[in-house]
């Protein structure tokens, strides 16, 4: 593998400069110190050398500066729904290949009713929902309970503990707060009372394989009444069990979770590497819920880790993997084509 550069792009939780007025919990999505030395020792396992770019104003210059053949992006970006398309969008304007989806899978995935409509389109069930745009707007017509979420946040920021709803006033008044809050629109869901699952999936076309089935079970709560919530991912190791691959999904719905996911992933051309996330209604059907093509790798307690380590996969093995896919895309146009500016 040896000789080539790898660029990590990232945006540091500490990076991020709060205001008062900022949601506690805007910096959730981003990532740390000890994720990127472990994807930066991951990649010098491999014989590559490394250089971290960042992902701030300033990430051109150390672009340029350094050079990489390659970019290993995690970077969530900041400032709007397209955010999370910014980095791969300077890639590809300068001709310069990188993990993951491009940017428009990027920007339709973190919008979460766009990729519901794209998947229910694919014949694959997702809960009932709806977009709340405006202070002005009232829901009095929408099955109840139901769970509300800011349309295009992920790392379950703006879902606390009392996101789901029993009555419209509940919903309204919710509804209201959290746009008010986090200034975006926010996405009303049907709340089913089955299991959460989550599904990992590495690599490209027929090379795509589903690397594990993951229930989030919890321990303190009945499972009908659980939210899988920023409370309780933040203190994941006393609120949940995680169960890789267990028998009871497995037989009754495995196959239908797997084959959904590869037909979501090769419509919408899900690249390298995702986690696809569902929950299960009254019947035990799997309901879509959304996808996170920029998943959490942090080696201790990241979802795509956790099912890798369960199914035998060292965490740097995952990480090559990763890098792997993406070489394997770009070919015999080499890792290395970055286009200089007239």
């Amino acid at each position: 593998m040896g000789n080539l550069k790898i660029g990590i792009a990232y945006n540091l939780k500490q990076s991020l400069e709060l205001t008062g007025e900022a949601p506690e919990d805007i910096a959730e999505e981003l990532d740390c110190e000890e994720t990127i030395d472990a994807i930066e020792n991951a990649l010098q396992s491999g014989g590559y050398g490394v250089v971290r770019l960042g992902g701030g104003s300033d990430f051109i210059d150390r672009l340029r500066d350094e050079s990489p053949d390659l970019v290993f992006n995690i970077a969530e970006g900041f400032g709007s729904r397209s955010r999370e398309a910014h980095i791969p969008s300077i890639l590809e304007f300068l001709g310069l290949p990188y993990t993951g989806s491009d940017p428009l899978v990027l920007a339709l995935t973190l919008e979460k009713a766009l990729t519901k409509r794209v998947v229910a389109s694919l014949g694959v069930k997702t809960p009932a929902f709806r977009v709340v745009r405006s202070l002005k707007e009232k829901v009095y017509d929408f099955p109840l309970p139901a769970i509300l979420k800011p349309l295009y946040e992920g790392s379950s920021m703006g879902i606390r503990l009392h996101s789901k709803v029993m009555s419209y006033d509940e919903l309204n008044s919710l509804a209201e707060s959290l746009i008010l809050h986090y200034n975006e629109p926010v996405l009303v869901e049907e709340f089913l009372p089955g299991p959460e699952l989550t599904v990992g999936l590495i690599g490209n076309g027929k090379d795509r394989r589903i690397i594990g089935i993951m229930e989030i079970v919890p321990r303190k709560i009945a499972q009908e009444d659980f939210i899988y919530s920023l409370e309780v991912k933040r203190a994941w190791r006393e609120e949940v069990e995680y169960r890789v691959n267990p028998d009871y999904i497995i037989s009754s719905c495995g196959d239908e979770l797997r084959s959904s996911v590869l037909k979501i992933a090769e419509v919408i051309d899900i690249r390298d590497f995702a986690r696809f996330d569902f929950r299960l209604d009254k019947n035990g059907v799997p309901n879509f819920l959304e996808i996170n093509p920029l998943p959490g790798l942090n080696p201790n307690y990241s979802d795509l880790p956790i099912m890798a380590y369960a199914v035998g996969i060292q965490y740097n093995d995952m990480i090559l993997e990763i890098v792997e896919s993406a070489r394997k895309r770009y070919g015999s146009k080499g890792c290395h084509y970055l286009q200089q500016g007239s």
